[in-house]
């Protein structure tokens, strides 16, 4: 199975990122099975880091990842409550930690980090939040969160993404 992070630069040895800021699934090494996603993130990191131009890093992974009884797997196949309490955990407790090697889901794009920011701040309840995220069509992502899951990862190309001009 082909999988891709989008970045400012290539990424030829991922490694398990922790930051101020956590993911939607936590600390790790973000990856998507869209290549237009892995093209939108890169260019976001490119503006972000202001350079010209993004990459998305191209990697291959066993097609039974996911089956893989030495790898801790949580999949969430929509975007339903369990997906929003693990998100928000992620999000908001700072003591939150989850054992999983490997975590899929739905990615919180700009749209959904509106709803999602609007039940933090309480101007929306989640049974709303809910209801619009159903409505969403979501691309997909897998974090890659412990040093043992990325062995599963093996590198084959890049693709620079330049960044359009406004």
């Amino acid at each position: 199975m082909k999988l891709y992070h989008g970045s400012h630069v290539e990424v030829r040895n991922p490694k398990i990122l922790t930051a101020a800021r956590v993911g939607d699934f936590g600390n790790g090494f973000y990856t998507t099975t869209s290549m237009e996603q892995a093209r939108r993130w890169a260019v976001i990191r490119a503006q972000q880091a202001k350079t010209p131009a993004g990459v998305v890093s191209v990697f291959e992974a066993p097609d039974s990842l996911f089956e893989n009884p030495e790898l801790s797997v949580k999949t969430f196949l929509k975007a339903d409550n369990k997906w929003l309490d693990f998100v928000m955990a992620n999000r908001k407790d700072t003591d939150f930690e989850h054992r999983f090697d490997l975590v899929r889901g739905p990615v919180a794009n700009d749209r959904v980090y509106v709803c999602l920011n609007a039940l933090e701040n309480g101007t929306a309840d989640r049974p709303t939040v809910i209801r619009r995220l159903k409505t969403f069509v979501l691309a997909d992502q897998v974090l890659f969160h412990t040093a043992k899951s990325l062995l599963f990862l093996e590198y084959v190309n890049s693709e620079v993404v330049p960044c359009s001009k406004q």
